[in-house]
């Protein structure tokens, strides 16, 4: 598929509690598909895979189906099965983004986003046109995270550890909206951002 007959591809991403989820239905109230690389995971859970991550994790399944919890507790902190892990999940929803992106060439879409938790650090920067980092302070990122329900310093420490930090994804995007100033202003930051793309896309053609 070339770049001249597929939609243009967004890769929206961010750390935890930075606000990605909101910016992504921000994107979809504008028109744009996404695809949920989240959702994409619950349903790989729910799925042929359940039973694989049972073999390698035995106990992180309830009636056939991962329990995320469950999942996360054994693999937090231990590099060797989280990458056991990603081994499996990573190229099925790869395949599901395909899917998702010939879909919308069939269906003549201009724009698509793709949300990626972690695009950088499964390097699918390089498969994306533009790259959007969805940041706040850390102050504001920290008050977010531990509201959840069960998050705790230690989980909160872990996750960030095996994320890229916020400053360096920064650096590596095309445009960054920023959460920390209410609904209002990233739903303004977002049409910027898909005015401009679309414009350069006209240039180019």
């Amino acid at each position: 598929m070339s770049a001249e007959t597929r939609p243009l591809v967004i890769g929206l991403t961010g750390s935890i509690g930075m606000g990605k989820s909101t910016t992504a239905d921000l994107f979809r109230a504008e028109g744009v598909p996404v695809y949920d690389s989240d959702r994409a995971v619950h349903e790989i859970y729910r799925g042929p895979a359940a039973a694989r991550i049972e073999e390698m994790f035995p106990g992180t399944t309830i009636d056939g189906v991962v329990d995320r919890a469950r999942l996360a507790a054994r693999v937090l902190g231990d590099v060797e099965a989280l990458r056991r892990l990603e081994a499996l999940v990573h190229p099925l929803v790869a395949a599901g983004r395909d899917e998702f992106l010939e879909t919308c060439r069939r269906a003549k879409e201009s724009v698509v986003v793709f949300d990626i938790p972690l695009l950088f650090e499964i390097g699918a920067e390089k498969d994306v046109d533009a790259v959007v980092v969805v940041s706040a302070p850390p102050d504001v990122q920290r008050a977010r995270v531990l509201s959840r329900p069960g998050m705790t310093e230690e989980k909160f420490a872990a996750i960030l550890a095996k994320q890229t930090p916020d400053a360096e994804k920064r650096a590596g995007a095309h445009f960054i909206v920023h959460t920390d100033r209410g609904l209002d202003s990233a739903r303004s930051q977002v049409r910027l951002i898909l005015d401009e793309l679309t414009a350069r896309r006209k240039e180019s053609r």
